[in-house]
């Protein structure tokens, strides 16, 4: 296949992941995605910074879709609902093709420290996006942070469970199944406190 393919960017990805799983992280070289993609090392440099930036590339789009969400959603829209239009903005990214290389990121980066330190700094500029967002709605900065944390808990969970699941519920399904959880066992933390006095 041609190095200028359309589809470069999709083969490298896919190549990284699955050596990541084979060989390892810190084992697999560019040289070697790129060759397993059909390419070359400057095409995967166009693409992507480092070979981190495979797993965590892509939460960019979502910091983007869910402030998208958030604004799209009406003007009334109570903090959980903005937070449930973040997670249905987002089903345009979270699609069944993606749910397989999220399997696979999620073994990748369980395996390996330095990545999970990349995945938490893309939390936390993920969640300083919504939390700004929730503030541009008029929401309470603490308000807003919260928010922000218990989304991106719930959006964790959420995947968590749809690498798992069957298949057959699009992923914004499991993320307000998530939320909701979410809001009943918080609901729970001040009557469970009660009842240990």
């Amino acid at each position: 296949m041609s190095r200028w393919a359309p589809d470069a960017r999709e083969r490298l990805e896919t190549a990284a992941l699955d050596l990541f799983v084979e060989n390892g992280y810190e084992e697999t070289t560019v040289a070697q995605i790129a060759d397993r993609a059909g390419l070359n090392r400057a095409t995967f440099f166009r693409h992507f910074a480092d070979k981190r930036e495979v797993l965590f590339g892509g939460q960019d789009v979502l910091a983007g879709l869910f402030a998208d969400g958030i604004r799209a959603a009406a003007p009334d829209a109570t903090l959980t609902e903005c937070l449930q239009a973040a997670f249905a903005a987002a089903e345009v990214a979270m699609t069944p093709q993606q749910r397989a290389k999220a399997a696979k990121r999620v073994l990748v980066v369980a395996a390996n420290t330095e990545v999970q330190e990349r995945g938490l700094l893309k939390h936390a500029l993920i969640a300083r996006s919504i939390s700004a967002t929730l503030r541009e709605r008029g929401t309470e900065e603490l308000t807003a942070r919260l928010g922000a944390e218990v989304g991106m808990l719930a959006f964790s969970i959420a995947v968590e469970r749809w690498v798992v699941s069957d298949g057959d519920q699009p992923f914004p399904v499991h993320a307000a199944t998530a939320l909701s959880d979410l809001r009943v066992r918080a609901a729970e933390l001040d009557s469970r406190l009660r009842q240990s006095d």
